[in-house]
């Protein structure tokens, strides 16, 4: 089994490492680096692994998963640059950041698999879409698959899409909190106890997103279903789009994806 070290396991790397390990990998085969000899150190503990240096991370793993912040990514890879091999395999989670950036600043034909994931991969229900960069190959993508499978669902998209994917996906799990979090305010203010709403959103929220997935319907056939003529429900979606809701996400993502472009365009 090859060995995969995690440079840079701030949150979403530590979730990579935690993810391994439900999957079976030995913590043995699992090393992490971190800014912060602290961090590294509580790393070892909680989870069983090395931690080490970047340069000795480069060395001794087979697969490099690169999750620093993408304002340090090439500080990194100035860093580690000539101690990569040219057919190691690069994963990056660098959000916003293009495969030719990495291409850029590593050996020729360097091969590189982007990935962008979300924070539900603690519970093993993450959204994890992956892009073969220009030396990657079909088996590159099957080892990524297999490093991100544990922790929910994978798909492969085109690198064009990565941006959108981000905006979509990688951070949707805030949009959806924001949104709960609101609903849970207007039963508190329609007089119910603070745990009550929260209990009745959170399990409706719950049972919604496993009808989405298991029934196959279009969400518009699962909305009509729930929306009775003269009803509450009609009542209340009138309000919502008065009030711009789906304006206003259709906004929010655009936002998300120009977002991501500017860092890739900073970073550049």
């Amino acid at each position: 089994m090859s060995v995969v070290a995690v440079i840079g396991t701030g949150k979403i790397g530590e979730l990579v490492v935690s993810g391994l390990l439900r999957a079976g990998r030995p913590a043995g085969q699992i090393l992490v680096t971190a800014r912060r000899p602290e961090r590294g150190a509580e790393l070892a503990e909680r989870y069983g692994v090395r931690s080490v240096d970047n340069i000795t991370a480069v060395t001794e793993a087979d697969i490099l998963a690169i999750a620093v912040k993408p304002q340090d990514a090439g500080t990194l890879l100035d860093e580690i640059r000539a101690k990569v091999p040219a057919d190691k395999l690069i994963v990056s989670l660098c959000a916003g950041l293009p495969t030719s950036f990495f291409a850029a600043r590593l050996p020729e034909g360097a091969p590189v698999v982007r990935v962008m994931t979300n924070t539900p991969a603690l519970v093993d229900e993450a959204m994890t879409a992956i892009s073969a960069g220009p030396h990657a190959t079909a088996e590159h993508l099957a080892i990524a698959e297999e490093m991100f499978k544990p922790l929910g669902s994978t798909i492969r998209v085109p690198e064009s899409q990565q941006d959108a994917v981000t905006a979509l996906s990688g951070s949707g799990p805030a949009y959806f909190y924001l949104l709960v979090e609101a609903m849970i305010d207007a039963g508190i203010l329609l007089g119910l106890p603070r745990q009550v709403a929260h209990e009745l959103i959170v399990q409706t929220a719950i049972g919604s997103a496993v009808m989405l997935r298991d029934s196959g319907e279009h969400p518009v056939k699962l909305r009509e279903a729930v929306t009775s003529p003269a009803g509450t429900t009609i009542s209340a979606i009138r309000e919502l789009e008065n009030h711009g809701v789906r304006a206003a996400l259709l906004a929010a993502l655009e936002a998300a994806r120009d977002r991501a472009r500017e860092i890739a365009a900073q970073s550049a």
